[in-house]
């Protein structure tokens, strides 16, 4: 009866040691770990950022004039006009909470604790890497216009401030006076200069708008084919004949000869500028195009003549024609 009841003691007891045990063999542990924590808070926490220093920052929040961020154990701010040079820059829709950046340390302390950055020191040398990149594959890119100078208009690209000459603007001429009605517009444009050094940035768009204009002309002509009978513009005149637009940038060539089937001895006799004119497509021919009105004309003949077939038949002779009695009555037969 007694070893019945000092077996189930016997195992409490042993239970008792073994867990004493496992617990004094978690206290051993637990203060190592935690004080290589908090050494390592205490470290993060005396860590002094250098002015010009790079640092990675997770954002904290973003108000419409500055952005907070976690740095390390340390709270860093990072002001709007260290965030970018477009004026027309919009911190809480550009940057969102969690965003990780990259930011170049400004000052080690503002007087109230907190690290100041800049992510423009940062963000310089990838935007002019990309840049950059940009003028070796003359990749187009779309830019709004902000802002005017004498010669030309301002960008924004990558922030960095870019400059749009005049002459760069449009196939066309763009005076002085008309520049301030290009602020606002969104245009596609391709970098031409770029100089990291100077802060030299150059943009044009009208490479663009002319291999536009070109392939524009291409695919017209491309529909041109022999026999298109269309409406054109006289263009140009010469002696030897008229360059007639056709529309999009298709020219062909109305030869004096083919004109008229009258004979004239220049296309002014019968053509000035601007006039309207049907032609005939002729001949498509390394990329020329030859047109003729003569050909019209041709064609328009014929389809008369057989017109005037179908009315010109001969009234019979009057003495062929009865008008008695007789004659009406003729061939009437009476039951």
């Amino acid at each position: 009866m007694e070893e019945e009841i000092k077996a189930p003691v016997t195992e409490t007891v042993e239970e008792v040691k073994a867990a004493a045990a496992e617990e004094t063999e978690v206290k051993e542990e637990a203060p190592k770990e935690s004080m290589a924590d908090y050494e390592a808070e205490i470290d993060a926490s005396l860590r002094r950022y250098e002015r010009d220093e790079k640092v990675k920052c997770t954002v904290i929040s973003v108000d419409a004039d500055k952005v907070m961020v976690e740095l390390g154990s340390t709270t860093g701010i990072i002001r709007k006009q260290d965030v970018s040079d477009d004026p027309s820059c919009n911190l809480q829709e550009s940057i969102h909470q969690g965003d990780e950046i990259e930011a170049t340390v400004l000052r080690s302390d503002d007087g109230h604790g907190h690290v100041v950055l800049s992510m423009k020191a940062a963000a310089a040398a990838k935007a002019w890497d990309r840049l950059t990149s940009l003028l070796e594959s003359k990749d187009s890119v779309e830019v709004k216009i902000t802002g005017v100078t004498k010669a030309g208009v301002i960008t924004m690209l990558e922030g960095v401030r870019g400059f749009i000459p005049a002459s760069k603007l449009s196939l066309g001429y763009v005076a002085e006076d008309d520049l301030p009605n290009w602020i606002g517009k969104t245009i596609e444009v391709r970098v031409i200069t770029a100089e990291p050094e100077g802060r030299k940035l150059v943009l044009s768009a009208k490479e663009i708008l002319r291999e536009k204009e070109a392939q524009e002309r291409k695919d017209a002509a491309a529909l041109v084919k022999v026999g298109l009978v269309t409406e054109g513009t006289v263009e140009t005149i010469k002696d030897y004949g008229a360059f007639i637009s056709l529309g999009k940038g298709v020219t062909g060539l109305l030869h004096v000869s083919q004109i008229s089937q009258k004979r004239i001895k220049t296309p002014a006799e019968v053509l000035e500028v601007g006039q309207s004119v049907k032609v005939k497509v002729t001949k498509v021919a390394d990329g020329r195009i030859s047109l003729s009105m003569k050909a019209l004309e041709e064609s328009a003949a014929p389809e008369a003549a057989e017109e005037k077939e179908e009315f010109n038949f001969k009234l019979p002779k009057s003495e062929n024609i009865g008008t008695g009695l007789g004659d009406l009555l003729k061939g009437l037969k009476l039951n």
